[in-house]
């Protein structure tokens, strides 16, 4: 087994994540810092993160969290702040499946399944992710054609949207926005670009996921159906 998928597979973090701390030198393999990428793991040895022994787990758990505002999506934060994995009642260590913003609230995926969750952020994976949004001022049904046909967010120019305006105030609109890729902050840079800054932002669904009735810092298991759903999708 490739050392970032046992690393993955032990609930510490993604693949991905596992190549970032290994190249920061917090893996250490029979009592050496591991310096390899793509080093095979052998029965027998004893891999560390951060000083810790780690070892792959069995029990595969997949947690649905309403994230809410004021949390790091991590399974740690260098400064001290709460990170999301505290929300989740489970011995069980698990983390997050892609990320959002410190300020932004919504549905976020918890797992301890690493090759569901390597998946999931992969880049061929464009699962339709769905946002609540507060922007700042009036925005147009004009302007709301814009964001649907994809704005330029900076060196990218996101694809088609589903955008609804639901209804505004003197000082701001509530908008509905569907997107199907996943660059980092992509909506509030989608406003930002026609002029209306988010100052509220909630993901309300990922594929056929949704919130429902879950309340703001709660989580759920995932049905064995949904599972599949993220599985087979």
């Amino acid at each position: 087994m490739r050392i970032n998928q046992y690393i993955a597979a032990s609930g510490v973090c993604s693949r991905r994540k596992a190549d970032e701390i290994i190249e920061e030198g917090r893996v250490r393999v029979n009592g050496s810092v591991l310096d390899v990428l793509g080093y095979h793991v052998q029965e027998g040895d004893v891999i560390e993160v951060d000083g810790v022994r780690i070892e792959p787990e069995t029990k595969k758990v997949y947690y649905l969290l309403n994230k809410p505002m004021g949390y790091v999506t991590s399974t740690a934060d260098k400064e001290g702040r709460p990170v999301v994995t505290e929300l989740v009642p489970d011995d069980v260590r698990v983390f997050p499946v892609g990320r959002l913003d410190f300020n932004t609230t919504g549905l976020l995926i918890l797992t301890n399944d690493g090759d569901l969750a390597n998946k999931l952020m992969h880049p061929s994976g464009e699962f339709d992710k769905k946002y609540l949004v507060r922007a700042a001022g009036i925005v147009t049904r004009k302007e709301a054609e814009i964001l649907s046909k994809g704005v330029d967010i900076g060196g990218f120019v996101t694809g088609p949207a589903e955008v609804y305006l639901i209804k505004h105030d003197r000082n701001s609109t509530i908008a509905e926005i569907t997107i199907h890729e996943g660059k980092n902050r992509q909506v509030r840079r989608m406003f930002e670009a026609i002029g209306h800054p988010v100052q509220e932002l909630c993901r309300t669904g990922l594929g056929n996921l949704t919130i429902g009735k879950l309340a703001i810092g709660q989580c759920r298991k995932l049905s064995p159906a949904e599972v599949e759903y993220l599985k087979r999708v």
